[in-house]
């Protein structure tokens, strides 16, 4: 089984001229999306709470969230972030990849657009 990488714009909702791009894994496994606090910083991203997650190994951890802007090809989603330390991967997470109206081909591993699923 391969990864699954995509290159997204992350940006800044209040000003949407501050924005970066970044090549993030794709894991569904994780709800949130993760970034570097530095970069988030940087575009002008401010915590609005503290979360509590576990991670892969089992470790308990408490980050900073955030609020941003994610644009994948033509399509964009207002979506949490994580402020991620300096140790932590960065990743789109399904909450982003969903907003965004994409999911990983299990086949080929590339990111398909289904669109926004209703009920």
């Amino acid at each position: 089984m391969g990864l699954t990488r995509a290159r997204v714009a992350i940006y800044n909702i209040d000003y949407p001229e501050r924005r970066t791009e970044l090549e993030l894994l794709v894991d569904t496994g994780s709800m949130l999306t993760w970034v570097k606090r530095e970069i988030l910083e940087q575009l002008g991203i401010v915590p609005r709470r503290r979360g509590r997650f576990r991670t892969v190994s089992g470790e308990l951890v408490e980050r900073d969230v955030g609020i941003a802007g994610v644009r994948y090809e033509r399509e964009e989603a207002f979506v949490e972030v994580v402020f991620a330390l300096e140790k932590d991967a960065e990743v789109l997470g399904v909450i982003a990849l969903e907003s965004l109206g994409y999911r990983v081909n299990p086949v080929t591993r590339e990111l398909e657009c289904i669109g926004i699923l209703a009920v």
